[in-house]
């Protein structure tokens, strides 16, 4: 049964604490042992099903652990945020124009670290 508290919190609230779970952990974790780890008092089921929608989303991998599952983030968090802008980016027909507002709405510093990379000064 779902705690009455998992209901009201935003499923990504959900999603990026067992991510941050996940990445603090260092190795894969079953939905169990993301339920401690969280401490939240949410459901060992509600955090499976969220574990599972991540693995279907391709954010998580999972291998086999007795009768279940461990899962582990395929990407860092940088990397996961990374993602999520080109999944935005790829989601609209007008790509010039996404980009010149993103990039007029950078930030001076931001818009100089952006520079240095596209010029291949940083990595």
């Amino acid at each position: 049964m779902t705690d009455a508290r998992d209901e009201r919190r935003p499923a990504g609230e959900l999603e990026a604490a067992v991510m941050a779970a996940l990445w603090a952990a260092g190795a894969p974790l079953t939905p169990g042992r993301v339920q401690i780890e969280l401490g939240s008092g949410l459901a060992r089921t509600t955090v499976a099903t969220i574990l599972t929608r991540l693995h279907e989303k391709g954010v998580v991998d999972r291998e086999r652990q007795g009768r279940g599952y461990a899962y582990f983030p395929v990407q860092d968090a940088p990397g996961l945020t990374a993602r999520r802008m080109h999944t935005e980016l790829d989601r609209d027909t007008d790509r010039e124009t996404v980009l010149a507002r993103f990039v007029a709405q950078l930030s001076p510093g931001d818009e100089q670290h952006l520079r240095r990379l596209l010029e291949g000064e940083e990595r």
